[in-house]
């Protein structure tokens, strides 16, 4: 994409890719809240956030440095989303670390270097960071499918119109919420969340067309994607590779507005 620098020196980073490490907007794959990606980088939940920059340095090593400037990498992100060149160039003075290793698995390499590979030497300090496994269903896994799905939301939600359960108005809250005891627990969890406010950024709420919201919810074992006007979907550890959906019935929509209140919203 970009680099912060044309000469193949082994100072010289290639910028490959960026991510934004925040409250509201972090890699799921790294944990079900911000604290919990941040610790998974050895970085400290500052409330401002993080912009991650993964590149190569000259010798074709794997680095992540993280800078506090989170504008910087959200104007790099966008542009790159929109198809623009954009020169993702940290100052100095905003790195915050230069981790070795990648937190996630990034699929171009920079021109004119060496193969990506793990840096070595007195410049590291334990272990270089690594991608979570995915290969196999998990909590990494769950997280992943659940971003897709609120990324692919309409894709997701046209599937499972026939397998909604639309609730007797005289069933049990339970039984109006969903059949599924997993599902069910999720949903006393989530209620746990609005009375106890759960760990930053274990509810996350974006835009979404109409003036609805896209939530994101994350729990031991779960993860949630919900529109605030419509139905929510369920990804269990439990039950790989299945999206469970909870019909919109007399209960989810309050629970769906409390959540929405207390997440955590992009600046």
């Amino acid at each position: 994409m970009a680099g912060t620098d044309g000469a193949a020196d082994d100072d010289a980073l290639f910028v490959l890719t960026a991510q934004l490490l925040t409250p509201a907007r972090f890699p799921g794959v790294l944990g079900d809240d911000y604290p919990a990606a941040c610790a998974a980088l050895g970085l400290a939940p500052h409330g401002g956030g993080y912009g991650l920059v993964l590149g190569q340095d000259g010798a074709g090593a794997r680095w992540t440095v993280v800078i506090d400037d989170v504008s910087l990498v959200a104007v790099a992100i966008a542009s790159w989303d929109c198809g623009m060149e954009y020169d993702l160039s940290p100052g100095d003075r905003s790195v915050v670390a230069a981790l070795p290793g990648w937190p996630l698995a990034v699929a171009t390499v920079a021109p004119g270097v060496p193969a990506p590979h793990d840096p070595d030497g007195e410049e590291v300090d334990g272990p270089p960071l690594a991608p979570p496994d995915t290969s196999e269903w998990g909590p990494a896994q769950r997280r992943l499918g659940a971003d897709e799905v609120a990324l692919q939301w309409g894709v997701w939600r046209a599937q499972v119109d026939e397998q909604i359960t639309f609730a007797r108005p005289d069933a049990l809250p339970e039984e109006r919420a969903a059949p599924h005891e997993g599902v069910r627990r999720v949903l006393r969890e989530l209620h746990g969340y609005v009375d106890d406010a759960p760990p930053l950024g274990r509810v996350r709420s974006s835009f979404a067309s109409d003036g609805a919201r896209m939530l994101r919810a994350d729990g031991p074992g779960w993860s949630l994607v919900a529109r605030t006007d419509d139905i929510a979907l369920v990804l269990l550890d439990e039950e790989p590779g299945e999206v469970l959906p909870v019909g919109r019935g007399p209960e989810l929509p309050g629970l769906l507005e409390a959540l929405d209140r207390l997440a955590v919203r992009p600046s």
